[in-house]
C-alpha cells in the first residue's frame, strides 16, 4: 500500500471526460447505442454507480476498447477507495507472513 495525493478517479469521469465529451456523445445516445438505461448512465457519470461486467462489455463494443478496460478502470477506483478507507489500519493490523 501507498501513499496517495490524489483522489480516486470514478469510472464514470473517465467515461464521461475521455470518451463521451470528446465524441460529442450525449448519455442519452449512449444509453439509446448500448441498451444501457439513460438512468444507469446518468448514475455512473455522476459517480453513484459502477460499472458491471455486462455494462463493460456494452461499453467495450460501442468504443472499440475491450471490457478489461473498463472492469480495469472499475477495479482501480474500487482498490483507491478501499486503501483510502482502511489502508492504514490494515497496514497496522495485518502482519506479512515470515518464511519458515
Amino acid at each position: 500500500m501507498t501513499t496517495k495525493k490524489h483522489k480516486p478517479v470514478h469510472p464514470g469521469e473517465i467515461l464521461r471526460l475521455d470518451f463521451m465529451e470528446p465524441l460529442g456523445i450525449s448519455a442519452y445516445r449512449l444509453a439509446k447505442e448500448t441498451g444501457i438505461s439513460a438512468q444507469h448512465i446518468g448514475r455512473i457519470i455522476a459517480g453513484t454507480r459502477g460499472i458491471s461486467g455486462d455494462v463493460a462489455l456494452r461499453l467495450a463494443r460501442f468504443f472499440g476498447t475491450s471490457a478489461q478496460v473498463w472492469m480495469g478502470v472499475q477495479a482501480h477506483y474500487e482498490l483507491d477507495t478501499a486503501e483510502d478507507r482502511v489502508g492504514r489500519e490494515i497496514l497496522k493490523r495485518v502482519k506479512p507472513l515470515k518464511a519458515a
